[in-house]
């Protein structure tokens, strides 16, 4: 994938990535961690995303921090998919917002970024009780991607 992104740094065996959001509200740091959340093979993770809190250092998935730069982030978070995937081998990666207007934000960057995605992803969506294969105008409730 070759996307406008900020340069991020891995932490904790590729598991744990940290980048700096850079605009109007200033330099923010963000944080995306994949949590295992079922073994096998492939293996099931979970993609947690969100502002790093300075004070207790955790990750902060609920601020709105509407610096600008919502693409930029996106695309980092998507490089991260990426970059772990290359590390861990080919898991199902599950993402869902902390609230339904943040899925549809990551809906939207799926969108935005689709033919970059889906050039090297499988993407599914959670909808109807059930996962079925990503389409544009529906509205999920989480997201499945796993390496082709």
């Amino acid at each position: 994938m070759h996307l406008d992104c900020y340069q991020y740094l891995a932490k904790n065996d590729y598991y744990d990535y940290e980048f700096v959001s850079d605009g109007p509200k200033g330099k923010i740091r963000k944080a995306v961690r994949f949590t295992k959340v079922r073994d096998g093979n492939p293996g099931f993770y979970n993609l947690g995303f969100g502002d790093i809190d300075e004070i207790s250092d955790t990750i902060n998935d609920q601020v709105v921090t509407d610096n600008g730069d919502r693409d930029k982030v996106l695309a980092t978070v998507a490089l991260t998919v990426m970059d772990f995937t290359n590390i861990h081998g080919s898991h199902y990666i599950i993402a869902q917002g902390s609230s339904p207007s943040r899925t549809r934000l990551y809906q939207i960057g799926i969108s935005r970024l689709w033919n970059e995605i889906s050039a090297d992803f499988d993407v599914f969506g959670f909808a109807d009780n059930h996962w079925q294969a990503f389409q544009h105008n529906v509205n999920y409730e989480a997201f499945l991607v796993k390496r082709k």
